[in-house]
């Protein structure tokens, strides 16, 4: 059964709104530790000085923050302390806005928000209402001292919190290098051949027909070995990508799903 990792409120206008957070999130990596090749031990790393080579103790360890080669601003706890954000119980929503107009990229992390005892009834109106209208409210939320901009949106029936970046945070694509625009030319036949390719391709979002393969291969993997198989592996060769004839390739990708639906 998970458990809430935040108590607090949600408030818009006059109205609070008690919930509890959850955690709506799972990844699950393959985490590995480093070894000893020899004698499987495991490796553990120490904290030195850069001019020194000696291993320096936690409680002698400042925050630094760089300003030039080599040249530093140490920072204080108590200073850091002094600018963090109150640790508040409420998420306060500043304003509701349409869901198409937020960029997936800026969504960071979410979290389920669950009615408390006696807000299951205004718990119930808000998300209905944000359904009814397809409105997502941005607020902010502190977790573990760090201010976060958040949006609220309903899920069936559910409302689910996702921390957000900031505009500053996020890479415009202006300022990346190759980025094509006006200067390529696209004729009408390859476009309509395109969607149609792409209409061939469509169906529903079905997340749960998709899996992590590689992480399943790892796993299989590491079980096959702690049962004592030996395993030989063959050495992957990178292929040159050959060059590419556009049409050529949008007809033959046409034929094939046109094929493959007919089996």
């Amino acid at each position: 059964m998970p458990r809430a990792i935040w108590g607090g409120a949600i408030s818009f206008g006059l109205v609070n709104v008690p919930v509890k957070l959850f955690t709506a999130v799972q990844p699950k990596d393959v985490r590995f530790n480093q070894l000893e090749r020899a004698s499987g031990a495991r490796v553990k790393q120490k904290r030195v000085s850069a001019t020194t080579g000696e291993e320096v103790p936690y409680e002698e360890i400042v925050k630094g923050y760089e300003i030039g080669p080599d040249r530093y601003v140490v920072i204080a706890p108590e200073e850091l302390e002094a600018l963090d954000p109150k640790a508040t119980r409420s998420i306060r929503i500043e304003e509701f806005v349409d869901l198409d107009q937020i960029d997936p990229i800026f969504f960071d992390r979410p979290y389920y928000l669950v009615p408390e005892t006696g807000g299951t009834k205004a718990y119930a109106l808000l998300r209905d209402a944000m359904k009814e209208t397809n409105k997502v409210a941005i607020g902010r939320l502190v977790l573990r001292t760090k201010q976060y901009l958040a949006a609220i949106r309903p899920r069936d029936d559910v409302l689910v919190i996702e921390t957000m970046l900031y505009a500053d945070e996020v890479v415009e694509p202006d300022d990346l290098e190759g980025v094509p625009h006006d200067e390529i030319e696209v004729s009408e036949r390859e476009l309509k051949m395109a969607r149609q390719l792409i209409d061939s391709l469509t169906a529903d979002f079905e997340p749960e027909k998709y899996r992590d393969e590689y992480r399943e291969r790892v796993l299989a993997l590491i079980e096959a070995k702690a049962e004592g198989q030996e395993l030989v592996t063959q050495p992957v060769e990178a292929e040159e990508p050959a060059p590419v004839d556009l049409m050529a390739a949008l007809e033959a990708s046409l034929d094939a799903v046109k094929s493959g639906k007919k089996k």
